[in-house]
């Protein structure tokens, strides 16, 4: 049975963390969560926060960077992927950004988390039975999941533009690939893909000066 609300810290009052984040995405342009899926989140940050102080899931660290950094580029990505998307993987999820926002946001969507390192999954395992997510989770390498997925999302990880060319050949026909990269980055990420996908014009994520929102479709004529 997953966990409930977590109440973590009770001396807080009335769920703070959930209204900060909402008044963040307010600054940013973004609509606000309702109170349920503001108070889940609220539980997904106390949970980093305390798996943080043990070991280095983020570099961002502090609660306010969490909920301005991760959680609004998150759930702006959710908004933003196409209707129709069945089936998400989250390649290299790490501390599962934008997967299990995605998961929280967008239910109607099945969401695997694949992570390589093993603390990082175990993580991701709290995660998903806290916060009552239907999550599936892949502790290994994404490249070896025998499957393909409507959608691959990718944020931070390691050697992008050999990670992409591998993402690529998990989408299926038609599928999406969705980047959290920055503007310098993303023209080596396209010419890595090559000629096998349209892209839709990358969009700022909120709060960045220089860090997008790129969305690319699998043409369908074209060989994986």
């Amino acid at each position: 049975m997953c966990a409930k609300t977590m109440n973590t810290v009770p001396s807080e009052g009335p769920a703070p963390a959930a209204v900060r984040l909402n008044s963040v995405l307010a600054a940013s342009g973004l609509d606000p969560l309702d109170s349920a899926l503001a108070s889940r989140f609220k539980d997904y940050l106390s949970l980093l926060l305390r798996w943080n102080a043990r070991m280095n899931l983020t570099a961002i660290r502090d609660e306010e960077g969490i909920l301005s950094r991760h959680f609004v580029e998150s759930i702006a990505c959710a908004r933003a992927l196409p209707g129709g998307i069945a089936t998400l993987l989250d390649f290299g999820s790490g501390a599962g950004f934008p997967g299990i926002p995605i998961a929280l946001c967008r239910p109607e969507i099945a969401v695997t988390l694949a992570e390589s390192q093993g603390k990082k999954a175990a993580f991701l395992r709290d995660a998903v039975r806290t916060l009552c997510l239907p999550c599936k989770i892949h502790s290994g390498r994404a490249e070896s999941l025998g499957f393909r997925f409507d959608c691959v999302t990718m944020r931070a990880v390691d050697r992008m533009p050999k990670a992409v060319q591998a993402a690529s050949s998990l989408l299926s026909p038609g599928g999406w690939l969705v980047l959290m990269t920055t503007e310098p980055e993303l023209e080596p990420l396209r010419t890595a893909l090559g000629e096998a996908f349209d892209w839709q014009r990358a969009t700022p994520l909120p709060g960045s000066e220089n860090r997008l929102l790129a969305l690319a479709q699998s043409r369908t004529n074209s060989p994986k």
